[in-house]
């Protein structure tokens, strides 16, 4: 292999990850047709197609995939290189991949970004929104931000708050017509706001009081996938949101939303930082840490 077929290689890599030459281009700052020129040649060379090409998409073909397969750890040990090399310097640099849920990204993260950049203007800082389970070393993730119960048993694992409780909530509006559930059983006769999951299953709100655990099982007009809109449902009168606590402080104190079940909504550990066990952690990950951990 000569060095004009690594970087061809590089460049293969980027189409295949974006499905795009357009794409790819702009993540390596080259023109579109340099990097059709770059796999054109490649595989001229190799003698073998490695794209499926149409007017409308581009993917690997098999031969192609197989390489890819070969070639992504490779590619990952020259960027984690490469990395290593601009962190060296004094300062925490490079690229920081963080998975989060989209409540985590609003709450914890999103008030405190513009401190953390501009403390470390080397870091470049990705935030991807999942709400399932992902395993980050797979998809290329430095940490991911979970509840306890969500993590593996190999990932270190550090507080980001302390501990939070579930608000089942609803607007004024809302307790005008229906009236306020005293036992969670009580839910079955109101209108409450689902949550599905990536797997498409839909959650049943759980509760515990003196050691009592009840898992109720609700019905409702809306469905959604992330809890900003149950909340925006809530404040439109929809019917009753199960949420954590820290997303609805400003509206239960403003009487936007009226809170109920208190006593059946007991604390439990809020999300952990999660990250592999590694001998050298990268000082980007390092500062983020120490930025955004629980104290106390």
């Amino acid at each position: 292999m000569n060095r004009t077929q690594l970087a061809q290689l590089a460049v293969l890599a980027a189409v295949s990850d974006h499905r795009s030459f357009r794409a790819a281009a702009r993540e390596l700052a080259i023109a579109p047709s340099a990097v059709s020129h770059a796999v054109s040649s490649l595989e001229e060379s190799l003698g073998v197609r490695l794209l499926a090409r149409t007017t409308r998409s581009v993917a690997p073909t098999e031969e192609g995939r197989l390489l890819l397969q070969r070639l992504k750890p490779a590619l990952e040990e020259i960027g984690v290189a490469l990395d290593a090399l601009v962190e060296a310097r004094d300062r925490p640099a490079g690229n920081l991949r963080i998975s989060a849920p989209r409540f985590a990204s609003d709450v914890i993260l999103g008030p405190r970004l513009g401190a953390f950049l501009n403390a470390y203007p080397d870091i470049t800082l990705e935030i991807a929104n999942e709400d399932g389970f992902t395993d980050i070393v797979e998809n290329g993730f430095d940490a991911g931000i979970r509840f306890e119960e969500s993590l593996e048993a190999d990932m270190i694992a550090i507080r980001l708050t302390g501990d939070v409780r579930t608000v089942i909530a609803g607007s004024p509006g809302y307790f005008k017509q229906h009236p306020k559930p005293k036992h969670p059983h009580d839910l079955v006769n109101h209108r409450c706001i689902k949550r599905r999951f990536g797997n498409g299953s839909i959650y049943r709100w759980e509760f515990e009081k003196d050691g009592q655990e009840l898992v109720v099982a609700i019905d409702g007009p809306l469905i959604v996938s992330e809890d900003r809109l149950a909340l925006l449902g809530a404040l439109s009168g929809v019917g009753l949101a199960y949420l954590f606590d820290m997303r609805v402080h400003e509206e239960l104190a403003q009487g936007k939303l009226v809170r109920v079940l208190e006593d059946w909504c007991a604390p439990y550990p809020g999300p952990f930082l999660y990250y592999p066990s590694r001998r050298q952690m990268r000082p980007a990950l390092r500062a983020f840490i120490d930025f955004f951990r629980h104290v106390g």
